[in-house]
């Protein structure tokens, strides 16, 4: 086996973990309508990886290549989805067709068995809650049957040719879908730790400075409201002050409301923006109204 050109792959999967590690946290930072384009990102991306993969192809034998298109395909429809799997397997598939050969429609149809396994495999995996060694072992397992069957499938000279290719090309899959993806899972792991992280430490500046406001406005409401129940009972019932006084007490009380409602904040929820007002926090809905 030529190992310069194990080595060769060893990068290009390490290079692919490291590009989805800053796009996942570059799209998880922007704004939540760009979150939807992530999976054509990364597909695009996985599919270029699977182009360079089957170029950079090991040899494991004078006359005997074996390449690693699936891993790249595999790790990105199970952790990204169809849509990203798709456009993988599609770059990849265009490309295959562009060598030709006789084992260009073997080749093809595996490519896009390894993204329809890998989908399957990701659905089972959202089912449990989480991707873990298991759904990955099970997955690389799935992707070498594909790979000896497209092999079978050229007849006596597949299975010759692939006889030699068994055993690298289960060890390559095991590595590289069943390593990889659990490195991708920590990679996602990880963003979301942070994410939540970073949501604990806004809601609780959020709600500290909250009570510290509500505190301070609730003084000097007491007072006025107070001051504005003594004035009322020296007025003239019926009067006009004394509709003054009542519509003065009816914004005093929804004053105070608001500041129990500060008081009660367990969320940070948005205002939907409306014309040229910023997003602001909605009171009413982060504090479980």
């Amino acid at each position: 086996m030529d190992y310069h050109h194990v080595v060769e792959v060893a990068g290009v999967v390490s290079l692919g973990l490291i590009f989805y590690s800053y796009a996942f946290r570059w799209f998880e930072a922007g704004p939540a309508s760009w979150r939807r384009w992530r999976p054509v990102v990364t597909g695009l991306a996985f599919g270029v990886l699977a182009v360079v993969m089957m170029i950079s192809r090991i040899q494991v034998a004078p006359d005997r290549y074996v390449d690693a298109r699936a891993v790249p395909i595999a790790l990105v429809t199970l952790t990204e989805g169809w849509l990203a799997g798709g456009l993988a397997a599609a770059l990849a598939v265009v490309y295959r067709l562009y060598l030709g050969g006789s084992g260009a429609p073997a080749g093809v149809l595996g490519i896009i068995a390894t993204a329809a396994a890998a989908g399957i495999v990701r659905t089972w995996a959202q089912r449990d809650g989480r991707i873990g060694l298991r759904h990955s072992l099970v997955l690389s397992f799935i992707v070498w049957v594909i790979t000896a069957i497209s092999f079978f499938s050229l007849g006596e000279r597949g299975a010759v040719l692939f006889a030699p290719l068994s055993l690298p090309f289960l060890v390559l899959s095991l590595v590289g879908i069943g390593g990889g993806a659990r490195l991708f899972a920590d990679v996602v792991a990880s963003h979301a730790a942070e994410a939540a992280r970073r949501d604990a430490v806004q809601l609780r500046a959020v709600t500290l400075l909250a009570r510290a406001a509500a505190h301070e406005i609730n003084n000097p409401l007491t007072a006025v409201m107070g001051g504005l129940g003594l004035v009322a009972r020296r007025l003239p019932a019926g009067s006009e002050e004394q509709s003054w006084i009542k519509t003065a007490r009816e914004g005093s009380e929804r004053i105070r409301d608001i500041v129990a409602r500060m008081n009660r904040i367990t969320q940070i929820e948005e205002t939907v923006e409306a014309g040229a007002l910023p997003p602001m926090l909605d009171i009413r809905k982060s504090s479980g109204a």
